[in-house]
């Protein structure tokens, strides 16, 4: 039984190239070692519609993706807060298919949340908001209505701006609210969360109704690389440089 994998927060873009590089080996190593990716979110630095799949920033990206798809390898992808606007178009593109935020699924008997968690950030209220706007349909319909290079404009203004002020909010007012943590699991009647988003990968303790529970904190790509590999036996969140001994550790406790 192979093992499935976590990655988020890629933020992929024409700008770092060696991320896309990165990308594209990953996927090139993973589609005959796991059984399912899954992406939470933020694969690319931003999409501003599926009509452009088909720009040189972003075909290499959607050729490698539906090159694993077509070895074999289920690819699942949630929304990020920087490509919500990833729709059917790119689905059908790519081999992926698109999953609600949050989705349940059972990892080898383990019933598990995964999340792209910006929704968690409750604290971070002026985000909240914006979140708010650019996840309602209408909003999204007027944007998918103009020009693509007005709409790509607008992206790369958003990005400034956001890259202006996220250094000046307090750390804490950027991560997971773990109350808010915990009564999402207690809505599920769960336990473990997966999720990215906030940067800092890691496990953190989450108090909920039934016991003590976890979230899974995937890493981004920016400065380094995050991975969670997850077996019947165990898991392992890794640099990316990591992920063949990661599997290669998951698989051998699973023969123990």
């Amino acid at each position: 039984m192979k093992p499935q994998a976590f990655i988020a927060d890629l933020h992929l873009t024409a700008q770092r190239p060696q991320a896309i590089a990165l990308f594209r080996d990953f996927l090139a190593r993973a589609h005959d070692r796991l059984d399912h990716l899954y992406i939470l979110g933020d694969l690319f630095e931003y999409w501003v519609g599926d009509d452009g799949a088909d720009e040189a920033e972003f075909a290499p990206v959607v050729a490698s993706l539906r090159a694993a798809t077509g070895a074999g390898l289920a690819i699942s992808i949630l929304h990020g807060n920087r490509d919500f606007l990833l729709g059917e178009r790119f689905a059908a593109l790519s081999g992926c298919r698109l999953l609600d935020d949050p989705h349940e699924l059972t990892l080898f008997g383990t019933r598990t949340l995964i999340s792209h968690g910006d929704a968690l950030c409750t604290d971070d209220r002026e985000y909240q908001a914006l979140r708010q706007q650019f996840r309602d349909l209408r909003w999204q319909q007027q944007v998918l209505s103009r020009p693509l290079a007005e709409r790509v404009a607008m992206a790369r203004a958003l990005r400034q701006e956001s890259g202006r002020a996220t250094p000046a909010k307090d750390a804490a007012l950027l991560d997971v609210n773990t109350a808010a943590a915990g009564a999402l699991l207690d809505r599920h009647d769960l336990r473990r969360l997966i999720h990215g988003h906030t940067h800092r990968p890691g496990e953190y303790p989450v108090p909920t109704a039934a016991g003590p529970g976890v979230r899974i904190v995937v890493g981004d790509w920016y400065e380094g690389s995050s991975v969670l590999v997850v077996g019947p036996a165990g898991h392992a969140l890794v640099a990316v440089a990591d992920f063949s001994r990661a599997v290669a550790d998951v698989m051998r406790r699973q023969g123990k």
